[in-house]
């Protein structure tokens, strides 16, 4: 009788049994595909990123030949790092980087909301000069705000002149020439801001504004206490987009400036240093120093933001 109650169970075992390893089999044929559907780009990610990633901290622990060939040096590149002209230029690059962040960022907030209201006229027109120089090339721009802040004959001088100010020598002088690149900066990326910002800002509910409007609430009030609210994840994410990009400044500054300048000390970023090692005397071990101290900066500045970000950003 036991034997009969045994079979009959394992009778009603077996079709559930076998749905089981059904649904086990589908569910590793959906993980196999996943894996080939995704291989192209992991091996793209790996043979163009994270491979010259391995290759460049190699290089930057040895010298390389002229002809081939190089010799085993470890740390000695970035030993050559630790000079006050590499301390001057890092800090240029984080002083450039704070002006375009800090003073970019919300200028291209506020033309966002401006060029978002359905009143404003001729909006389609202001989108497209705002966004001019971020396809105009950095060659061009370079050579136009170089004559904009000439001293003698720069439009910039001739204006403050007509009303009765005296000019400066923009972009020559050591204390004021990495403000005067850093106001171009900011020129050039916030065109690219608005757009981004302006996309976020147009998601926002419209029966928000309406609630606070029926509350008295007026534009300003409504700025800051809903659209700042609702677009803070695209603004952590112009904010840490806009800091990667002026952490690696440097055709700007060297199309505006030059090395030849009294002021390029004061304006020269980390960057150049590449620039100079790699392609100038063809140092490529320290150049390579330079590319990985650049990539543990942004690195790192990307993670203090990802980490502060928790403490502003509304989900």
């Amino acid at each position: 009788m036991n034997t009969h109650s045994g079979l009959a169970a394992g009778r009603s075992r077996s079709p559930r049994s076998f749905s089981a390893r059904k649904v086990m089999s589908i569910r590793q044929g959906e993980i196999m595909w996943g894996y080939i559907l995704i291989a192209p780009t992991v091996i793209g990610l790996g043979v163009f990123y994270l491979w010259p990633v391995v290759q460049t901290l190699y290089i930057s622990m040895t010298k390389q030949g002229p002809f081939g060939g190089s010799s085993w040096v470890g740390i000695s590149n970035f030993e050559r790092l630790a000079t006050p002209e590499f301390g001057q230029s890092l800090l240029n690059t984080l002083g450039y980087t704070a002006i375009v962040v800090f003073l970019g960022v919300p200028v291209a907030t506020v033309l966002a909301a401006m060029l978002s209201t359905t009143k404003l006229r001729f909006r389609v027109f202001y989108r497209a000069a705002f966004f001019i120089p971020v396809i105009t090339l950095p060659a061009a721009i370079g050579v136009l705000w170089r004559w904009i802040y000439n001293t003698d004959y720069g439009i910039l001088n001739q204006i403050l002149r007509f009303f009765g100010l005296n000019g400066s020598s923009w972009i020559s002088d050591p204390n004021i020439a990495l403000y005067s690149i850093a106001m171009v900066g900011v020129w050039m990326t916030v065109g690219y801001n608005i757009v981004i910002i302006a996309a976020g800002i147009q998601e926002v509910p419209a029966w928000y504004h309406e609630a606070a409007m029926l509350d008295g609430a007026g534009a300003v009030r409504r700025f800051f206490s809903i659209t700042l609210s609702a677009i803070s994840p695209t603004l952590f994410f112009v904010t840490v987009l806009a800091m990667i990009k002026a952490l690696q400044v440097f055709d700007i500054v060297y199309l505006m400036v030059g090395d030849t300048s009294p002021a390029f000390d004061r304006v020269k970023p980390i960057v150049y240093y590449f620039y100079q090692s790699g392609f100038i005397e063809n140092d490529k071990g320290f150049a390579a120093a330079v590319a990985i101290v650049l990539f543990i900066l942004i690195a790192s500045l990307t993670g203090v933001q990802f980490w502060i970000q928790k403490k502003w950003v509304q989900r």
